[in-house]
């Protein structure tokens, strides 16, 4: 069972030039729905236990969820504990952008486990070119001192980056600059441009051609660390590596299909994905539907089958078996139910000819023990 909560609604503190979420809100009848109320938040971990077998994981992102207050998610943890009462595992993450997080919030998150995603978009003149706070000021000096923050308070956290096509042309300092800053576990997360609109037009915007030299560029680099004993961690080259070994991917975008998400606003409405927090997408609301009446609703079928459709160029790419025709989001626009060849396409036959022969040499070396990577 997971679960992607908003208990801020797309309410933030920040104003990100490149936000998807601010997108979806100005598509949606009720631009925000508010903060999450405890009744809201208990019915919804109530429905949760009900629901789950196995693992429940529970994630936390917005806008910024840490606006909610630490108090609320003292009660989320306490709740967990009241209705796990099958015993199963429970897993809890947050996505911030760490304005808010102090002392007092870095021994919660340790003490509890959670795992944080930081989203920190490389060194102060990239960061603040494109996340600036609510006032147009910069931010790169204030989630610095929280990533040291949490460093020192021993709080598992990823560095969440959003490659822009500003980002993909500075990788290389960018990179230097985490590694050189201890920030070894990194994510690297596609900009998307508006809903709708025509892709790569955007000030921000990522194409295909600068996603290309982007993802060969930090292969080399992560590739040329690896090769010296220097493990840092890169949640696509993992996943990639791990796809090699026979292991299914934990990022859903190579999956090849696309699942449930649970999306849970704060007034309760779930939507099967962040990308699609919309309107025509909503599966139905906690308050009047059960989990497991959402994820049998029409609304869950229809999104569920538009992926499955494979074109006849992808059934015939030599790269189909570890690309899988990628994330729905970039196979818009969906038409008929049936979804467009991937906007990154030609980015991704360029990559994996270039990396796949190393890729698999480095799967080889972990068969025979000779690698060892923490996060698998």
């Amino acid at each position: 069972m997971n679960l992607l909560i908003k208990p801020s609604s797309g309410n933030c503190n920040m104003r990100c030039r490149y936000c998807f979420y601010h997108d979806i809100q100005e598509n949606r009848d009720v631009f925000s729905f508010g903060f999450m109320t405890e009744e809201t938040l208990e019915l919804l971990i109530r429905e949760a236990f009900a629901y789950a077998e196995g693992e429940c994981n529970f994630g936390f992102q917005g806008g910024e969820p840490t606006l909610s207050g630490l108090d609320f998610f003292r009660k989320a943890v306490e709740l967990q504990k009241k209705y796990n009462t099958k015993g199963i595992r429970v897993s809890n993450a947050i996505q911030t952008n760490g304005l808010l997080i102090d002392e007092e919030w870095a021994d919660f998150l340790h003490e509890n486990h959670f795992l944080v995603g930081l989203s920190l978009d490389g060194h102060k003149d990239i960061h603040d070119e494109f996340r600036p706070d609510a006032f147009r000021k910069g931010t790169y000096a204030r989630v610095l001192k929280t990533a040291q923050l949490l460093k020192a308070k021993k709080v598992d956290f990823n560095v969440l980056t959003v490659v822009t096509g500003y980002t993909a042309s500075n990788i290389n300092k960018i990179y230097n600059f985490f590694r050189r800053s201890d920030l070894l576990y990194q994510q690297y997360i596609p900009c998307l441009d508006p809903l709708g609109a025509e892709r790569g037009k955007e000030q921000w915007s990522l194409t295909p051609e600068k996603y290309a030299k982007f993802l060969k560029a930090l292969f080399d680099l992560w590739y040329q660390d690896l090769q010296a004993g220097r493990f840092i961690y890169i949640r696509y080259f993992e996943n990639l590596v791990g796809m090699l070994l026979g292991c299914p991917p934990e990022s859903c975008g190579l999956s090849g299909r696309c699942v449930i998400q649970n999306v849970v606003e704060s007034d309760g409405s779930v939507y099967p994905c962040d990308f699609y927090a919309l309107d025509e997408m909503r599966l139905g609301n906690i308050h009047e539907m059960s989990f497991a009446e959402m994820a049998e609703s029409e609304a869950a079928k229809k999104f569920l089958s538009a992926p499955l459709h494979v074109s006849d160029e992808c059934k015939g790419c030599r790269w189909y078996p570890i690309c899988r025709g990628g994330c729905r989001r970039d196979r818009e626009p969906v038409m008929d139910n049936v979804p467009a060849l991937n906007y990154f396409c030609p980015a991704y036959k360029e990559f994996f000819a270039y990396a796949v022969p190393r890729l698999e040499e480095v799967a080889r070396d972990l068969q025979r023990g000779r690698r060892f990577f923490p996060g698998m």
